[in-house]
């Protein structure tokens, strides 16, 4: 168990820390929530490049790395479900096709085939990202805001949660789309692979 990948159990443990606090309706409970993410984003950055830095990529790493992104990422977007920010409908199928590509890629990536993600999954993953620490933000200055007696008028406004929804469904089209597009382009693979 190298350095690279002790960050990657880590970030998988982070995610339910980061899940429950969010989830506790206090003021330091979702300060620290945003700050457990980061940490997780963080490490996220840190274990790849020492893996690369240090040759220690291992098939460990190849199949928990994106594993762990995703178990992150969907708890961002259950949370917010659960605390109103979010519709199901959009959330349900980023975390079904996440889950189920990446256990598809880690299979591959186990097994010696390493799988690149295409531009568009890239935006993709960069766009839920955008979205999260957005929704998170919002989160965290809606929660501070009453407590400090900082009277910020747009933060009740109707026009906050639309701009989420529109933001979530064109995340949700562009995480589908990238979602069949890799199917598509790598059915041979998957098919060997199954068998």
């Amino acid at each position: 168990m190298n350095l690279p990948n002790k960050l990657t159990v880590s970030r998988i443990f982070l995610a339910p820390v980061f899940l429950v606090l969010l989830l506790i309706e206090d003021v330091w409970a979702r300060a620290l929530a945003l700050v457990v993410f980061i940490i997780a984003a963080l490490t996220d950055l840190y274990d790849g490049y020492l893996a690369r830095k240090t040759g220690v990529i291992t098939g460990f790493g190849k199949f928990m790395d994106p594993l762990a992104d995703k178990i992150l990422t969907s708890s961002a977007f259950i949370a917010f479900v659960a605390l109103g920010y979010a519709r199901v409908w959009m959330v349900l199928p980023i975390v079904v096709r996440e889950l189920f590509v990446t256990g598809l890629r880690s299979v591959a990536a186990y097994r010696g085939v390493m799988i690149r993600p295409s531009f568009m999954a890239k935006v993709k993953t960069f766009l839920q990202m955008v979205v999260i620490v957005l929704i998170l933000g919002f989160v965290n200055l809606k929660t501070f805001a009453g407590p400090l007696g900082w009277e910020i008028g747009w933060l009740d406004s109707p026009l906050v949660p639309r701009a989420f929804d529109y933001l979530l469904f064109i995340t949700m089209v562009l995480t589908v789309y990238t979602g069949l597009d890799y199917l598509w382009r790598n059915a041979s693979l998957w098919r060997g692979l199954l068998k």
